[in-house]
């Protein structure tokens, strides 16, 4: 009988070990994704061109600029509004912050 007690105690130690590593792996994966998430949704928007261009496509330097608000280089453009922070563009970043979020509060 007493062995019993000691196998039992044996595999309740190694479930609570391999317990206690999956939890960490899905705090680890949903940390991981919800730093994704932040830096793909700051990387897309850095990737779409200054914020005082006019227009979201890239360009030349020499090009003057008349659409600004002031001359010179700006940040507040007249032209350009809050739709590069859209969700069309951002969607990929946002589900890879949702799905680490969630997994962070699976393990609570």
């Amino acid at each position: 009988m007493s062995g019993d007690g000691a196998t039992r105690g044996l595999l309740s130690g190694t479930a609570g070990y391999l317990h206690r590593s999956l939890k960490m792996a899905v705090i680890i994966i949903g940390a991981l994704l919800t730093v994704a998430g932040v830096v793909y949704m700051a990387s897309a928007v850095l990737r779409r061109g200054r914020l005082s261009d006019p227009t979201p496509s890239p360009a030349s330097l020499d090009r003057p600029t008349q659409n600004l608000a002031t001359p010179g280089p700006t940040l507040e453009p007249r032209r350009r509004g809050l739709g590069f922070l859209g969700l069309s563009q951002n969607w990929p970043g946002l589900l890879m912050m949702g799905i680490g979020l969630i997994l962070l509060l699976s393990v609570l």
